[in-house]
């Protein structure tokens, strides 16, 4: 009896250390693989060192499936501008996205002679009349991740450009002249033969910034 009640705690303490060490195991097993799809997702493309002017790097993707944009403005019946923006496996991202980027979303900023014009979550916009001034410019819309990153093909930009030109607003005398005569076109008028996609085979052959 001695003997039996000796070996029955013995037998326990082996049986916990078994499970033990087995438990242990198990959980070392587990923790790396959800570690791993936690802070390593796939990545997007290939961020470069090549930037915008405003410091943002290009974020490089494959020709197949990149986001394309091509750029139309039309002049409204009030003096201004209606910019529309034509796009191709792109989707614009709701405001307050989390700043990472996801394939073929994001947002486009649009860019009057080099300068930020507005942040765009929507294909259409209008450059009220008055804000440029008379001569010639160029309207341009370019396409950025959520984290801010330019998506680019090539090594270049996803963006279309439009020249426009602003007329300078005629003299009162000029109302004066026979419809059809020299004083009868628009206090404001563009000429823009076309759209100019700055990023190789990216938008379409849209033409844009026709004048009324």
């Amino acid at each position: 009896m001695s003997w039996s009640r000796g070996i029955l705690p013995a037998l326990a303490v082996c049986v916990l250390l078994v499970t033990g060490a087995a438990g242990c195991a198990s959980d070392d097993a587990s923790t790396p693989t959800g570690q791993e799809s936690a802070i390593s997702p796939s990545p997007v493309g290939k961020v470069l060192d090549d930037t915008d002017d405003d410091g943002r790097h290009y974020r490089e993707v494959g020709k197949k499936g990149a986001p394309q944009v091509a750029l139309e403005v039309e002049p409204d019946a009030e003096g201004g501008w209606d910019v529309r923006l034509n796009l191709r496996d792109f989707a614009f991202s709701p405001s307050g996205t989390q700043a990472r980027a996801v394939t073929g979303r994001g947002l486009a900023r649009l860019f009057a002679d080099g300068e930020p014009l507005a942040d765009l979550r929507d294909t259409s916009y209008r450059i009220p009349a008055g804000y440029l001034a008379h001569g010639t410019h160029q309207v341009t819309a370019r396409l950025y991740a959520d984290d801010g990153t330019v998506w680019a093909v090539d090594g270049k930009p996803v963006e279309s450009t439009a020249d426009i030109t602003a007329s300078e607003p005629e003299p009162e005398s000029a109302s004066e002249s026979p419809a059809g005569g020299p004083g009868s076109s628009s206090p404001s008028a563009l000429s823009a033969p076309g759209t100019f996609p700055r990023t190789e085979g990216q938008g379409s052959p849209d033409r844009g910034g026709k004048a009324s």
